[in-house]
């Protein structure tokens, strides 16, 4: 697996939420729902992102924003329209006033807006756990992504934004794979469309030292790697791979080791049936405790804490 297939490999949505947005200006959205991440495509129409963390983005049609929570923003028909929906944790739709506005929206199956008839459809995927996406893919976007029509394939869109309206058996685990699809087509085009907003890891995979390195620290991260045993893997010194890794990647290959464990144990821990100490284990530590050290030092949380955030 290459490593930025590696990196696509996290989402995993598991009753997402799914919703069509029929809208007539003046309208606009303050999504507040903390949510890991989140999708939305514009299908017809037009709409505006506006952020702390960025300009106001205009979108078109075919063009899609990622949010990566759970910091909040704006969608609305034009960047200077104050909000008047709030759309709470958990998915809830609220006015200025805490008044609920599913029932009043609600247009049909998995569609929602002001006016049936609307010049602008936005297709939104939700993914409201951190267990569906990986950490280490959050880690590597910025807090909104715009990514223009031209700039990436969305023709699963289509298909999405019609399987959206039935209602048939198994259709929820069918959207959750179109989500994912649609998602990692989303992100792979962004991370082609400019080198510089790959990992510098991801960059280094080419390399003929460094790469090969890469390969087998993410092969194998619980084995009980040491600079000079890895040196001697690929047939270079110790200093040699020191000075290209660090220069490449950003950081000495053990240091990267001890962050690429950390990723996979975080993923891990998504899982209630896995004990801590068998994290431990599968990503190369000897107890729970050391890898609770590790943890807490690196990530500022002990992984019981970090398991319940991700719950």
């Amino acid at each position: 697996m290459d490593t930025l297939s590696a990196l696509l490999d996290g989402p995993r949505a598991n009753g997402a939420f799914m919703l069509r947005s029929v809208m007539t200006a003046p309208w606009g959205l303050h999504v507040r729902d903390e949510a890991p991440l989140s999708i939305a495509v514009v299908v017809t129409g037009e709409a505006w992102v506006v952020s702390d963390d960025a300009e106001p983005a205009h979108l078109g049609p075919g063009d899609v924003m990622i949010a990566r929570g759970p910091e909040p923003y704006i969608v609305a028909d034009a960047p200077t329209t104050p909000p008047g929906i709030f759309i709470e944790p958990g998915q809830h739709c609220v006015d200025a006033e805490g008044n609920s506005l599913e029932d009043v929206m609600t247009l049909g199956t998995r569609t929602w807006g002001n006016d049936v008839a609307g010049e602008t459809l936005l297709v939104t995927g939700t993914y409201e756990s951190t267990r569906a996406v990986s950490d280490r893919l959050l880690r590597s976007l910025p807090a909104i992504l715009v990514l223009r029509a031209a700039e990436w394939d969305g023709r699963l869109v289509d298909v999405l934004c019609e399987e959206m309206t039935r209602d048939e058996l198994g259709q929820e685990v069918y959207l959750d794979r179109l989500l994912d699809l649609v998602l990692i087509e989303a992100v792979r085009a962004w991370f082609a469309g400019d080198p510089a907003r790959t990992p510098a890891w991801h960059r280094a995979a080419r390399e003929p030292i460094v790469g090969p390195a890469l390969q087998l620290l993410e092969a194998d991260v619980a084995r009980p790697w040491t600079l000079d045993a890895l040196a001697r893997e690929i047939g270079v010194s110790r200093a040699a791979l020191a000075r290209r890794f660090t220069a490449s990647v950003g950081q000495p290959p053990m240091a990267y080791l001890t962050d690429l464990r950390l990723d996979v144990a975080a993923d891990l821990l998504r899982d209630p049936t896995m004990t801590i100490a068998a994290v431990a284990r599968r990503v190369g530590y000897g107890s729970s405790f050391a890898l609770s050290a590790a943890f807490k030092r690196v990530r500022g949380v002990s992984p019981s804490q970090h398991r319940v955030h991700a719950s």
